[in-house]
């Protein structure tokens, strides 16, 4: 998904000295090496960088993650894990690729029965997760 793609021709970057506090809705790619507190949704993919912090609640085609995410992640087919991120949440995907290293607090489901065909954007669930 993410090998020698340049992450998919990102859309939307929100660079390492960014903050970003709020939703963030988009048909594109995002990559994220800063830190945002919110919600996150996609019809893209998402890649999130080492040193990048979300404290939010995300829902996405696609993710890469190397960074740290405090919220519950629903990816409709492929979510990576690197060595290197830190998943305190829920995670829904159709396919799981988790490198040695990466850590996951939390609930696990997989598989096509485990993610909803369709986007939770009229759900009412944007409870964004409480800051560390």
């Amino acid at each position: 998904m993410f090998k020698n793609d340049n992450h998919g021709a990102a859309e939307t970057i929100i660079g390492p000295s960014v903050q970003v506090e709020g939703d963030l809705s988009s048909q594109g790619n995002i990559q994220v090496e800063g830190a945002l507190t919110g919600t996150i949704l996609t019809a893209g993919n998402l890649m999130v960088g080492e040193q990048a912090k979300l404290m939010a609640n995300v829902e996405v085609a696609n993710a890469y993650i190397a960074g740290y995410l405090k919220g519950n992640l629903t990816v409709h087919e492929r979510l990576e894990l690197a060595p290197t991120s830190k998943i305190d949440g829920d995670i829904m995907t159709k396919t799981l690729v988790i490198a040695e290293g990466a850590q996951l607090n939390g609930r696990c489901l997989m598989g096509s029965a485990a993610v909803p065909a369709t986007t939770s954007r009229g759900s009412g669930n944007k409870k964004t997760p409480a800051a560390e």
